[in-house]
This record gives C-alpha cells, sequence and structure tokens, in this order.
C-alpha cells in the first residue's frame, strides 16, 4: 500500500499550479525546504519522479502531470466532504473560501463582511481578490467556495444568483460639468481611460461604447478605478465607473460625476459557485443576506 499524506498531496498540488517552490511555498505558508523534502518523500513513496528541477522553475514529468491531475480530483472530493459536514449542521461555521473582483471588492467588501459576521459569528471568512478568469479557475478547481463578481460569467458547471444592478457612471473633468452629458457614439470621440485587458469592466465599458476590445489605443489602461479617476481630475480624459464606487473614488478626486442618457449603461453583480457545492443551500442564503445588506442602494434581485 502507498501511503501518501493529504499534507503532501496538497503541497504538489500547489507546486503544480504555481511551477514554483518559491511561490508554493508561500502559499502554502511553509519553508520552500519543507516544501521541497515533502515533494522529495512523495516521489520516493511512489518510486519515480515528479517533477523536474531547473534553476529557475520547475517542469512536472509526465507521470507528475497525470498525477496532479488526480491529486486535483482527490483534493477536491476530500474538501467537498467537510463541506458536507458543515452543512449538515443547523449553522454556518467553519473557513469560507470567497473570490471577489477588484471593480467590486473596495466597496462591497466592508459592507458584507460586517453583516456575515454578525449572521454568522463563527464563520471564518478567507477573501481573494483577482480577475474573473482566475476565480472562474479556482472555483472548478476547487480552490474558492463562491465567488462575487459581474454576470453572465456562462460557466455550465457553475450556479449564478444575481444580487444587485448598478449602473455605469460618467467621470470627466470639473470644467466639463455643465457640458451635455455624450452619448456612447459621442464618447468614441473623446479620450476614454479604461482598466487593463483581463478586467471585465473594461469590456463592458468597451461594449457600451461599441468600440473593439482589439482596436489598438493610445491612452492610458489602469489597473485600478482609482488610478483612472485621478487621471481624469487632472484633465487627462473621461472615464465610466460603476456606481458603487462613486463614493470612496471620489472622495479626493476634483472630477464631474454624470449619468448617460438612458438606456444608462449598467451591470448585474451576482454570486456563483459549482452545482456540485454541498454548501449550496447556505451560499443561496448568503446571497440573500448580501442582497438586504443594509444601505443597499442598487437595484436588488428577489
Amino acid at each position: 500500500m502507498i501511503n501518501l499524506t493529504l499534507k503532501q498531496l496538497r503541497y504538489f498540488d500547489a507546486l503544480a499550479r504555481h511551477g514554483h517552490f518559491g511561490r508554493a511555498a508561500e502559499a502554502c505558508a511553509i519553508s520552500q525546504p519543507a516544501l521541497s523534502m515533502q515533494i522529495k518523500e512523495m516521489e520516493e513513496t511512489l518510486g519515480t519522479v515528479l517533477v523536474e528541477r531547473g534553476a529557475r522553475q520547475i517542469r512536472l514529468t509526465r507521470f507528475g502531470e497525470e498525477t496532479a491531475q488526480r491529486v486535483t480530483g482527490i483534493l477536491r472530493a476530500v474538501d467537498e466532504l467537510g463541506d458536507m459536514a458543515r452543512a449538515s449542521r443547523d449553522r454556518l461555521v467553519g473557513r469560507l473560501r470567497i473570490g471577489i473582483i477588484p471593480t467590486i471588492a473596495p466597496y462591497l467588501l466592508p459592507a458584507i463582511v460586517e453583516v456575515l459576521s454578525d449572521v454568522h459569528p463563527e464563520l471564518d471568512l478567507m477573501i481573494r481578490e483577482t480577475l474573473t478568469p482566475t476565480l472562474i479557475q479556482e472555483l472548478r478547481e476547487g480552490q474558492l467556495d463562491t465567488a462575487i463578481l459581474a454576470l453572465p460569467v456562462s460557466e455550465p458547471t457553475l450556479t449564478e444568483a444575481a444580487l444587485f444592478a448598478e449602473n455605469f457612471l460618467l467621470v470627466r473633468p470639473e470644467a466639463d460639468a455643465r457640458d451635455p452629458v455624450p452619448d456612447s457614439e459621442k464618447l468614441r470621440e473623446m479620450r476614454l481611460l479604461l482598466l487593463e485587458e483581463g478586467h471585465c469592466f473594461r469590456d463592458q465599458a468597451l461594449s457600451f461604447c461599441k468600440l473593439a476590445a482589439s482596436a489598438p489605443r493610445e491612452t492610458l489602461d489602469a489597473s485600478s478605478l482609482s488610478t483612472l479617476v485621478q487621471m481624469v481630475s487632472a484633465g487627462f480624459g473621461v472615464t465610466l465607473i460603476p456606481e458603487m464606487a462613486m463614493p470612496v473614488e471620489t472622495r479626493s478626486a476634483p472630477v464631474s460625476i454624470a449619468r448617460f442618457p438612458d438606456p444608462q449603461p449598467a451591470r448585474t453583480v451576482g454570486m456563483v459557485w459549482r452545482r456540485t457545492s454541498p454548501l449550496a443551500e447556505q451560499l443561496m442564503g448568503i446571497a440573500e443576506i448580501i442582497r438586504n445588506r443594509p444601505g443597499a442602494s442598487a437595484v436588488a434581485f428577489a
């Protein structure tokens, strides 16, 4: 009988995902030598090499690649056993891994963390902020329990629950405050500042303006809404921000905020989780808590 530990499987899974001993060790919160030793012991137990070790990166052997796929499934099944046990209890306790995109996280997290802590005081929230494609992948692989992002994601293995809708607002220099609000056609003629590629909010803004995502652009592509708003205040151009971001991002920026004519550009914010998740009922309950959070002003979905 081959005796592998769950610890070894988790370390190997991290190494396969990160492709680097240092980053994998950091993700597992252990030292690099300790992780390397566990992988070596795993190889000795299996009697074959899992990893080709290079000076700067590692490469999985063919057997290592096949093992990584099996290990992912094993760890997911183990995690789901824990989820089944948690789902059988009267209250939600223990760790809950929530992913959230950057254009939602700073504006929604403070409110929902507070209300979830009040309703479920024994819940240990783990928050992961990153882009939508990464969240979807980590959900599929069982590294997250749920994610909050813009819908739809059109992923057949995931359940979607709409939380609320919010409009996009136009941010322009204060000097332009009295000018007519441009429609999507006029906006295409202006210097439109956007988030960098990979952000779904960028794609939504481009869609509203009927601009091709691949079209060449000689302007600023930023990594945060804060940078976009500050550049507008400096007279560099105009941008769009989601309504929930307005109170935070315009506090220290002298800019003008305007609504577009109807139909206004908007997005739907929602939660997603694996269709097979044992916590599906509890996650639906959390979605309802977020819809009814104190101070909610956007259009919520029942």
